[in-house]
């Protein structure tokens, strides 16, 4: 009897072991549930709960109904094979969601505590099970009320979240009083905020590289633009040598911005296009508009910000501070900094450049492409100008900006021409793409996903996608067959030949198609978005 316990206890240990990684790894993904994206996330994909582990309640309950009449052979078979078949199904499983995975789960401090307090709730049948005196039938209850608990893995992970809540606050209250203090015993720091809608990390990075040529600048590394990310970038990174500080600053809900300006107190700030991501959990386009100038209206009155002229968002809006504001654009011709004669190629762009009380137009040549990563230099220039860069300066440190990686990064991959633009999409960075990849010779490919988190619109917003693919591509590649159907829509409404769409559920699979057209023609593949792992069909 004990020998089926033991058995069955470790089949099931296993399958814990699988499900709990994939769901610990969901929650890291979603930040821990902020702003309940991870509730959002588990009920969204409700349809993931009705899987292999259903089995393990069958097994128990198999075993329950037969409690009394357990010396038959055949019924501890049908268990033995049952537990069989759902490890092995795991390990299929799991190899495949591993295959699947993009981003893999980080072992932090903070999900080593969450396994430990995983592993203590489900721990509680097991020792009430191993503290039984041959009772059979408290046993099988035991091993079904486990088996219950690993078929709602995913709310057992939450509720292990919020127990280790207390914890959490109590750590993030005691490193964020640690980075508040180190920046307060750097009074001459320059600290430079930048939010909003597009492009914040592709602005971040630019301006960094700009001011480097003659300041010590240090940027939030990769996308830590949440309090965490802050936090750690200044009580890890930060050091006396730096002159500025750039901080980007990400947020899902109106407040956020505000919050992140008490931490850090920014001086400066740089607000880059107002669009409708994260409309789903902002409610609406006027909290988007209202939560990104949070940064604007943080900033105190001998600052100055920068903003997008040529963004009616930002032109309309009624600022409820005296800040000084620096106006950047290309079309508007009453901007402080302005942009001319735009020039894009598969080399990179060149265009001239206008400074205040300056109507000399200066030469500048980047490798970057389109017209938002104009934008974003504009605003390097802007902050270059004002603390004191030369202009030769200015134009040596925009030849030398670095390609931002999977942010329109054109590079020879094998046989074809990749355009990169992976690391997440919107309606103008989309629409800005299609445009680059109209502008380069040869068979265009479109590989794309579709874009999230567009709320209500996001289906409209992906069929004109589509329609503008349309205008361009020879190919398009769908990945995904159901997110794709508004692409799809908008494709065909064009008049896209259908049998030049193709679809694929990885993305992975695209890259021997556009290798087989690249053996007879020159091929240019804009990689227009990759969602996260939350997002797998």
């Amino acid at each position: 009897m004990i020998v089926v316990y033991v058995f069955v206890l470790f089949c099931m240990f296993v399958c814990l072991i699988f499900k709990s990684k994939r769901y610990l790894h969901m929650l890291q993904q979603n930040l821990y549930n902020e702003n309940n994206r991870y509730l959002k996330w588990v009920f969204r994909n409700s349809k993931q709960f009705l899987d292999l582990d259903i089995i393990a309640i069958f097994v128990s309950l198999i075993g329950m109904l037969v409690v009394y009449d357990l010396e038959k052979i055949s019924i501890l078979l049908i268990l033995a094979l049952g537990a069989i078949f759902l490890v092995l199904a795991y390990l299929w499983r799991s190899r495949l969601q591993h295959d699947q995975n993009k981003k893999p789960l980080v072992i932090t401090k903070r999900v080593r505590r969450l396994i430990v307090t995983t592993s203590i709730l489900y721990l509680i049948p097991v020792v009430f099970l191993l503290l039984q005196n041959s009772d059979s039938q408290f046993a099988w209850i035991m091993i079904t009320l486990l088996s219950v608990m690993i078929f709602l893995n995913p709310f057992v992970v939450f509720l292990a979240n919020i127990i280790n809540f207390p914890i959490e606050r109590g750590v993030y209250h005691y490193y964020k009083h640690k980075a508040q203090s180190k920046l307060k015993s750097m009074p001459n720091l320059k600290i430079i905020g930048i939010t909003g809608s597009y492009g914040k990390t592709s602005s971040k990075n630019i301006l960094s590289d700009i001011l480097n040529i003659k300041y010590n600048a240090l940027p939030t590394p990769r996308n830590l633009n949440t309090y965490n990310g802050l936090i750690m970038t200044v009580n890890n990174n930060l050091t006396k040598f730096n002159d500025i500080f750039i901080a980007e600053m990400g947020a899902y809900v109106k407040g956020e911005i505000k919050g992140l300006c008490k931490l850090v107190k920014p001086q400066y700030g740089i607000l880059t296009r107002l669009g409708t991501a994260h409309l789903e959990s902002f409610g609406s386009e006027q909290n988007i508009i209202d939560g990104k100038f949070e940064l604007i209206e943080s900033l105190p009155s001998d600052g100055f910000a920068v903003l997008n002229g040529d963004d009616p968002k930002q032109v309309n809006y009624k600022l409820k501070n005296k800040v000084r504001i620096i106006w950047i654009g290309i079309d508007n011709p009453d901007v402080d900094v302005r942009a001319t004669n735009i020039k894009c190629s598969s080399k990179g762009t060149e265009f001239d450049v206008i400074f205040p009380n300056d109507k000399k137009e200066y030469h500048f040549e980047t490798k970057l492409l389109g017209d938002h990563n104009v934008y974003n230099i504009l605003a390097g220039l802007a902050f270059g100008y004002e603390f004191g860069i030369s202009i030769s300066d200015l134009q040596q440190a925009v030849k030398g900006v670095k390609p931002v990686e999977h942010r329109l990064e054109l590079k020879r991959l094998n046989n074809f021409y990749q355009i990169d633009d992976a690391y997440n999409s919107n309606p103008i960075g989309a629409a800005n793409a299609v445009k680059v990849l109209g502008m380069m010779p040869g068979v265009k490919v479109v590989v794309t996903p579709g874009m999230i988190e567009l709320g209500e619109k996001e289906a409209e917003y992906n069929k004109t996608f589509g329609e503008q693919i349309a205008e361009v591509a020879d190919y398009a590649v769908l990945i995904g067959e159901n997110r794709t159907k508004p692409i799809k829509e908008g494709l065909l409404a064009k008049g896209f030949d259908k049998d030049k769409i193709v679809v694929f559920n990885d993305v992975r699979d695209a890259y021997p198609f556009i290798g087989e057209l690249a053996k007879k023609k020159d091929v240019y593949a804009l990689f227009e978005n990759d969602l996260p792992d939350t997002y797998n069909e």
